[in-house]
């Protein structure tokens, strides 16, 4: 167990031809970012390519053979292929970490625990708000601007990511007595709502930076950039 709280299982994906067994699609955004923390977090040995979403280079032929929706991040894990970020860490945890590290056991409350963070970090922290912004000012060229709607997502983001500020006011973590996918999950969100100018609360500010300080977390925000 590392000094952080988290077993570290290295595992070689090399087959005889070198080539890699277990590879992740997708970088420079906060969604391909869970993959390659939990990764990390892991001590996996996997290929990461770094394609960036609206380059054109997730709508290539082969590319949309692996994936339909043109999105990523997607985990190709021998013949299993895997999209969307809550899916693909959860499945990297229950497959190659110890039970009850990154993640509840089976069965458990935990685990039912683990599920709803994820769900809400998905859906009230991700699509229905910042997502929403990027939309409509990122890409607004192709969405239309929307001022309206960046208004709502704002004050629906503060509303939301308060629900999680109350949680972690007694507690470090969001399941269990320490560090799961829940809170890569989370993190990763709180550095995408700084990114856009919001200012958390000393409560989330204290939580996010315990977790940058993770080194897996570090390796991973290295090369999810690019660097």
């Amino acid at each position: 167990m590392d000094k952080l709280g988290t077993t570290r299982i290295t595992v070689n994906f090399h087959e005889i031809s070198g080539e890699y067994m277990l590879t992740i699609w997708g970088g420079t955004t906060s969604r391909t970012m869970h993959a390659h923390w939990m990764c990390h977090e892991l001590g996996l040995d996997y290929s990461a390519k770094l394609i960036g979403p609206r380059t054109g280079e997730t709508h290539t032929k082969d590319f949309l053979q692996l994936n339909p929706k043109g999105k990523v991040p997607v985990l190709v894990d021998n013949d299993l292929v895997l999209s969307e970020g809550a899916a693909i860490i959860t499945y990297l945890a229950d497959t190659y970490a110890e039970p009850g590290t990154v993640i509840p056991v089976h069965g458990s409350h935990d685990r039912a625990r683990y599920n709803q963070w994820l769900s809400f970090i998905q859906m009230e922290l991700d699509a229905h708000t910042l997502y929403v912004m990027r939309k409509h000012q990122d890409l607004s060229h192709l969405y239309g601007e929307a001022p309206t709607a960046i208004d709502a997502a704002i004050a629906g983001f503060n509303k939301q990511v308060a629900v999680a500020a109350e949680h972690l006011r007694e507690r470090d973590y969001l399941v269990g007595n320490h560090f799961t996918g829940a809170d890569l999950m989370l993190t990763s969100i709180l550095q995408w709502a700084t990114n856009y100018g919001f200012e958390l609360d000393s409560t989330l500010q204290e939580y996010a930076n315990t977790q940058y300080q993770r080194p897996a977390y570090k390796a991973a925000s290295e090369l999810n950039k690019g660097g």
